[in-house]
């Protein structure tokens, strides 16, 4: 349970998903199309090669992109899954906004690997940037497509015509030729199979309509009035409930183990293969109570295992060689630190930590698998479809035209759900009994068994010349992931190691990666020079500065929260404190206030202003969710969470001992979104995360004077000895 991956900014999940030689082929009939989608009959070309065969680098076919349904409705097809954070809205947006329809008269297929093309998998802040213009070019050939072959039937040009409400209509005679019936054209067929065309003409940001509007939720009022079916809610006929006994610690194996208690249970099967050892039975219950009665008759050897409260020594003293793969430790380096240091008239050093932490999504991890012969289905969430189907094909030996994952929009991933564990699972219990098998785990098992994100230290030196400018950074990171490592700022000489560590808990991916880390030790570090310094911490930053885009979002933040005004009429226990960051291509900036009682030991944060630049806005409303929905996330990395554990077992698995954020736990937020609509889009979903914390803690030290170097900051730290 050790495995670790994806902590790393160049690791992408789909290098392998993408990477693979095409050798199986299906066809993709039209009536089990219209079985999965409803979407009415197809008008355009059919796919005849699976879409997710395809080479890394190999363009889409139209055909495998977009579908016209004999009553005008576009279907698009992708891979990516909707996980709360608005893709479907933003990629439904981004198809209306080319074809010149309505969003309602836009279907998106999403994540059946049977049906639609391998876009990679749902991380990375990548779906704006990549798969929104790749749908976007898809629906632009295919409306210049139609319009081509309405000018030619009426032997006209383009300029001569518009698009009216899924028609072209000719401006001087008002007829009109619905997308429907221009689809039907054999004429069209072969033009469908070809590639999306690389150079086709997209819709400038000036003449957006529906792309930069605040468009309601996709399928929101299914999920307010409980209608929408998540992963965890699927029912298939004759379906069977599983269970697995967990090991009580990580890295314990069985010795033995009774089934008969499980197996005397009427309708129980119980399987042990090694040390996977579950039920299947009618009910949920009845297969926890199978579980339970095996479970009593288990007998485990234990390994040791390190514990929380020597994670950091631990980390440092289990460092891994360079070249050791995606992870590998590594150094980067600008100019020369001796120089940048001789030239230093002050010095400074510090060390931080972050401890591991959990996801903590909504919805735990479920699948339901079925067998059909040979042929395996498994509906799950996850944030990578054809990951989790390469999974199962290694897992199960099959190869991918007997393999399907379909992936029913999900309840949160927050970078958590891009292995495929509960599906291989739910498929062995199913292959068991013959039956299909819902597995869902339990809020413990997640927070147990679900991988982290990774524990780290870090150590910091800087060396500032006379004029308070920083000229000398060396920068070490132990185990925590080199996502935005880079400092942003000007300093001439610069060094910044990675190392990759023998983690005692399993990592990988988490909103930001390692850039919440790393953001977290440079920002509170250059708070610490500017003291130092005996400068403003904005003044300090913008005075190390050229970045343009950080820059602006700094002084976005501080303008809108009044950090002059407050820093000079703070009053006592009330601090301000500021950070900014980037990665994956947008900007953030933060200013909170908290407010510190030290005789009492407690810390509360009062208000946040944030300003945040992505390129141009395409839905202001996400966007702004996206923000909020990372800075809350932010708080409870800040504030209150951290894996605990000890002799290999999670101490606080449970949401009662783990304290997420909750409502009365949320300030006054205020948020501030700067629209660079002469700059492309990227993500949102992760950045925003970033600078809550470093903010929160030096804000905490304006307060109190206390400078506290581990996260999460508690109230408990600036209480009065």
């Amino acid at each position: 349970m050790r495995e670790n991956f994806d902590t790393d900014e160049m690791f992408e999940p789909e290098r392998a998903e993408l990477g693979e030689k095409p050798r199986y082929q299906f066809k993709l009939n039209r009536r089990h199309f219209l079985e999965v989608t409803g979407a009415g009959l197809l008008i355009t070309a059919l796919v005849e090669v699976a879409p997710g065969q395809r080479r890394r680098g190999e363009p889409v076919t139209l055909a495998a992109r977009l579908h016209i349904a004999e009553d005008g409705t576009v279907t698009i097809l992708t891979s990516k899954v909707e996980i709360g954070q608005g893709s479907r809205t933003q990629i439904t947006q981004a198809a209306a906004e080319e074809m010149g329809i309505p969003v309602e008269e836009v279907r998106l297929v999403m994540a059946d690997t049977k049906l639609v093309p391998n876009d990679g998998a749902t991380s990375g802040s990548r779906t704006t940037p990549r798969t929104v213009p790749s749908v976007r070019r898809a629906a632009a050939a295919a409306r210049e497509i139609l319009v081509a072959r309405a000018c030619a039937e009426w032997n006209t040009q383009p300029n001569r015509v518009e698009l009216v409400g899924g028609a072209v209509q000719e401006k001087s005679t008002k007829r009109k030729m619905t997308y429907a019936s221009l689809a039907r054209s054999d004429e069209l067929a072969s033009a469908y199979q070809e590639a999306v065309p690389s150079e086709v003409t997209v819709r400038s940001v000036s003449d957006w309509r529906i792309l930069g509007a605040s468009v309601e939720k996709v399928g929101g009022w299914n999920i307010v009035t409980g209608a929408h079916r998540f992963p965890s809610d699927i029912q298939r006929p004759n379906m069977l409930y599983g269970r697995l006994l967990r090991p009580p610690s990580y890295g314990a194996k069985v010795t033995s183990v009774d089934l008969t208690p499980a197996e005397n249970m009427d309708g129980v099967n119980a399987v042990h293969d090694g040390n996977f050892i579950g039920c299947v039975a009618p009910t949920s219950f009845g297969a926890r109570k199978a579980v339970e009665a095996i479970g009593k008759t288990a007998r485990w050897t234990i390994p040791e295992h390190p514990s929380s409260k020597e994670i950091f020594s631990y980390l440092k003293k289990h460092t891994v060689a360079e070249g050791s793969g995606f992870r590998s430790s590594r150094t980067r380096t600008k100019g020369s630190l001796e120089e940048g240091f001789s030239q230093a008239t002050s010095t400074m050093q510090a060390s931080y930590e972050v401890p591991y932490i959990q996801h903590v999504p909504l919805e735990p991890r479920a699948a339901v698998a079925e067998w059909e012969g040979d042929h395996l289905t498994v509906w799950t969430g996850t944030q990578r479809p054809y990951g989790v189907r390469n999974q199962l094909m290694e897992a199960f030996h099959l190869p991918p035209d007997k393999v399907r994952v379909i992936v029913p929009d999900a309840g949160g991933g927050f970078g958590g759900k891009h292995t495929g564990e509960v599906a291989i699972e739910a498929a062995r219990l199913a292959r068991e009994v013959n039956r299909p098998v819902s597995l869902c785990w339990t809020r413990e098992e997640e927070f147990t068994w679900a991988y982290f994100r990774p524990a780290g230290l870090f150590e910091v030196r800087a060396g500032m010349d006379a004029q308070g400018k920083i000229v000398a950074w060396n920068f070490t990171n132990y185990n925590a992931g080199a996502s935005a490592m880079e400092t942003p700022y000007e300093i001439p000489h610069t060094q910044t190691k990675y190392w990759r560590c023998d983690s005692p808990l399993r990592t990988g991916s988490y909103r930001a990666i390692g850039a919440t880390a790393n953001n977290y030790a440079r920002e509170v570090f250059m708070d610490e020079l500017a003291s130092a310094a005996d400068a403003d911490p904005l003044d300090f930053r913008l005075a190390n500065l050229t970045n343009p885009r950080l820059r602006a979002v700094l002084e976005a933040a501080a303008e809108r929260f009044g950090w002059k005004r407050r820093k000079e009429n703070r009053k006592p226990g009330i601090g301000v404190g500021i950070s900014g960051g980037t990665e994956k291509g947008s900007y953030v900036a933060a200013c909170v206030e908290v407010e510190v009682d030290r005789g009492k030991g407690s810390l509360k944060v009062r208000e946040i202003c944030q300003a945040f630049e992505c390129g141009a806005i395409q839905n202001p409303a996400n966007l702004r969710s996206q923000v909020e929905g990372c800075v809350i996330m932010g708080l409870g990395g800040a504030r209150s969470e951290a894996i605990r554990f000890e002799n290999g077992r999670i101490l606080n698995g449970l949401l009662s001992k783990y304290p997420v954020p909750r409502f009365k736990d949320v300030p006054k937020l205020e948020i501030v979104l700067v629209d660079r609509k002469d700059l492309a889009s990227a993500g949102a979903g992760e950045t925003p995360i970033i600078a809550i914390a470093p903010a929160i803690a030096n804000a905490a030290y304006d307060a109190s004077g206390v400078r506290v170097r581990s996260l999460p900051v508690r109230g408990e730290a600036f209480r009065e000895s």
